[in-house]
């Protein structure tokens, strides 16, 4: 990973908890001042009204993190209400994931201990169900605990399927569930098709480029959306969780062997790698490496 900052001592975790509040600017800055309330820097910020979604990125020192991260699902479970509408992403909490993020084998111990603390206490202290994915639970993935919904996890829950490792039994009736992991860094790129593409073009698209599709890339998820406060425009949302394997211009590419691409998206932030070799005609909104943040100390 090129220009990643030195692992200071104790080591610097990062976290990119995802809430399902994309709409509320006032809802969105107050759970970023409840994450930096407890000592963490909130190195970025963005939403999306059509996802209905916002990210976080914080940095801070195993202890500080699970501080404050705690207290900004605190505030996201007071602000957030899953029985209305909430988006076209998939989700199953008002704070739907919480990842831990580690750069290398330095802070993988740190990151999964942190991660561990942090479920304990969202399960103990607010009183939501749990569920462990990625390295801490064998591989289980965060698609297979959100397919259906709330109501489908509900109803896993109920028939004993699954079983939340910490917290109660069932759902919070208004704040679901809540997802944690610890993981190296993973991209949410997003590319825009240029009409006249379709939502039934981006779900053909994002078919074949994800990982198992037919033209498959590595460790990339994909969904093909619309985004109606955009007009109606197609895209194709990709989750990239090894930047090493497969960079962003990989991605641009696949997307473009089948529709013409009109832009990209960067949903929080990405490490410099990510983008080795992009093509300089599509232009990225949201642009903006860790390494910047964090020498930028935000």
């Amino acid at each position: 990973m090129s220009a990643t900052p030195e692992p200071p001592d104790p080591p610097l975790l990062l976290a990119v908890p995802n809430v399902s509040e994309g709409r509320d600017a006032e809802v969105i800055a107050a759970i970023g001042r409840a994450y930096a309330s407890g000592g963490a820097r909130l190195l970025d910020t963005h939403d999306d009204v059509d996802h209905h979604r916002a990210v976080h990125t914080l940095a801070a020192a195993p202890g500080v993190l699970a501080e404050s991260l705690v207290a900004g699902v605190r505030e996201a479970v007071a602000r957030i209400d899953l029985r209305r509408e909430r988006g076209i992403h998939p989700h199953v909490g008002a704070v739907d994931v919480v990842p831990v993020v580690f750069w290398d084998d330095v802070r993988r111990g740190a990151a999964c201990a942190e991660a561990l603390t942090v479920a304990e206490r969202i399960g103990v202290e607010l009183g939501l169900p749990v569920f462990l994915y990625g390295l801490l639970a064998g591989g289980r993935t965060r698609a297979a605990l959100r397919r259906g919904g709330i109501a489908a996890l509900s109803e896993r829950v109920a028939s004993g399927e699954l079983v939340p490792d910490f917290g109660p039994a069932a759902p919070h009736p208004s704040a679901g569930a809540v997802l944690v992991a610890a993981r190296p860094p993973l991209v949410a790129f997003n590319v825009t098709l240029a009409p006249p593409a379709t939502l039934a073009d981006a779900r053909r698209i994002a078919a074949l480029i994800r990982d198992g599709g037919a033209e498959g890339l590595p460790g990339v998820r994909a969904l093909g959306l619309e985004l109606t406060a955009q007009g109606g425009v197609a895209q194709v949302s990709t989750n990239v969780e090894d930047h090493r394997a497969v960079t962003l211009a990989q991605v641009v590419a696949s997307v473009r062997a089948h529709a013409p691409v009109a832009a990209a998206e960067l949903v929080g932030l990405a490490p410099a790698a990510a983008f080795d070799g992009f093509p300089e005609d599509v232009p990225v909104s949201g642009r903006r490496t860790v390494e910047e943040a964090l020498r930028q100390g935000l």
